[in-house]
């Protein structure tokens, strides 16, 4: 569990989400205060947004899908942004899309939908001058996403953390983060909770 009485915890309400800036050299910790709740994750270069964190890239270098203590986030230009540097769940997922309104119409059947995570997302970013069609695949804190070994089929289960859990990254740029309570029932065991973050 994270503890810090210096820094200062900062609250994503249920099915929400912000964006910030991060320091190179600074640290960020997104922690699950009440369990089983995901938070999506984004990365962009500061000073050139069209550099952002990619799944493709990093999963190829990294040879696994599941990334935890140690682990680089690549950018699409093949350069680390962040550094995972603690970790106490183990099981994070960086194959998923961010789920949007579309992600529930089409998965869930909603005639009208919530802006998911992508609606989240675009609007905390667009302050800083991020658009909508550069949201690449978020790095997903927390959600549990078990791949059959033999047909490859992807099914969302409950995510591992518990109250307290939290997954800490290094920053190696001057970075744009995107930061969400994930609005997806079947990624957070049917249940909408908040997410904590605190910059060092």
């Amino acid at each position: 569990m994270f503890t810090d009485a210096a820094a200062h915890t900062h609250e994503i309400p249920p099915r929400s989400g912000t964006a910030f800036t991060l320091d190179k050299g600074q640290r960020l910790t997104v922690i699950d205060p009440r369990g089983e709740q995901v938070a999506d994750l984004l990365a962009f270069n500061r000073h050139d947004v069209d550099e952002v964190i990619s799944s493709g890239r990093t999963l190829d270098y990294a040879s696994k899908i599941y990334l935890t203590t140690g682990d680089p986030l690549y950018s699409n230009r093949s350069r680390v942004l962040l550094r995972i540097v603690a970790d106490t769940v183990g099981r994070h997922d960086f194959l998923l899309t961010p789920c949007s309104a579309d992600t529930f119409r089409i998965i869930y059947g909603d005639t009208d939908p919530h802006r998911g995570c992508f609606g989240n997302l675009a609007a905390a970013l667009e302050p800083y001058g991020i658009a909508p069609d550069r949201i690449p695949v978020a790095f997903n804190c927390f959600m549990n996403v078990p791949i059959d070994a033999t047909t490859g089929a992807l099914t969302v289960e409950p995510p591992l953390s518990r109250a307290g859990d939290s997954i800490t990254f290094v920053a190696e740029e001057d970075l744009i983060i995107g930061l969400t309570a994930c609005s997806a029932l079947q990624s957070n065991n049917g249940s909408f909770k908040p997410i904590h973050w605190v910059v060092e």
